[in-house]
């Protein structure tokens, strides 16, 4: 099977594929394209979903509400950020970084005073380091290490304990025997007082933790959201989801287990 996943070669998404072993792996240029590729039946998928530090990946979570696609595993990824350039970081006049990248090192970033431009992945940030003069990039150390870029500041991420989120996208859901969790999206089709409420009382009447909860823009117009949760498998999952159903529209997005990254 061909994982699909975030190129070009030196994406913490590609690193995250090696790690686990995938045998035949796919780069592409965005998250976007993974997503559209595994729906025309060209392979799986691993994307980035969430980070401790910034949050829900915006791109991810919109293709997942696009396009008719299951999480069929989750897999959780130390990430640390390095500052690479062939010149010194007193000489440095730009820096590129992912968005996500950014945001995770913005307390470093916003001590250095150095402007920054965003590119669509971490390798794409060394490839323009690379041709632009006195120019950094927020990489990696694989990353570093494949466009020969010295890391002139290591560790410049927000937290120490920066994580990452991936999961595992296919057209076909996991079998639920023994799923750890469940995701799925909620899209309201009225707005009144109460709902949330109404919405979240399914789970809590059966003792059902939500690990996440997180609204997006629906695409209809400003005011008008979906709500992507994620909550603990039970014997009573498809019994909550029925009910559900009466009060609102869901997406279900698959029940799967976690799998341990290879250090």
């Amino acid at each position: 099977m061909t994982i699909i996943t975030l190129g070009p070669e030196g994406t913490f998404s590609h690193e995250l594929a090696l790690k686990m072993g995938c045998k035949s792996v796919r780069l592409v240029p965005t998250i976007h394209s993974i997503l559209s590729a595994v729906a025309k039946g060209e392979g799986e998928g691993i994307v980035p979903i969430e980070n401790s530090e910034a949050g829900g990946v915006g791109e991810t979570l919109d293709g997942l509400l696009r396009y008719p696609l299951f999480i069929t595993a989750e897999m959780y990824m130390p990430i640390h950020h390095h500052l690479a350039s062939p010149v010194s970081l007193a000489q440095m006049k730009i820096i590129y970084a992912h968005p996500q990248t950014h945001e995770q090192c913005s307390e470093r970033i916003e001590e250095w005073k150095i402007p920054v431009i965003h590119t669509s992945s971490n390798a794409s940030s060394a490839l323009e380091a690379k041709k632009t003069p006195n120019a950094g990039a927020i990489l990696s150390v694989s990353g570093a290490s494949l466009y020969k870029m010295p890391i002139i500041v290591s560790n410049i991420e927000n937290n120490s304990s920066n994580t990452t989120r991936f999961v595992r996208i296919s057209r076909t859901p996991a079998p639920k025997d023994n799923a750890q969790k469940c995701s799925i999206v909620i899209d309201p089709s009225t707005d009144r007082a109460g709902l949330l409420h109404d919405l979240l009382e399914v789970f809590a009447q059966r003792s059902i933790n939500l690990t996440r909860i997180e609204s997006r823009p629906s695409k209809r117009g400003i005011g008008n959201y979906v709500f992507f949760l994620d909550f603990e498998s039970s014997s009573c999952t498809d019994e909550t989801l029925e009910e559900l159903k009466v009060i609102t529209t869901v997406k279900e997005l698959g029940c799967y287990r976690k799998v341990e990254v290879p250090l």
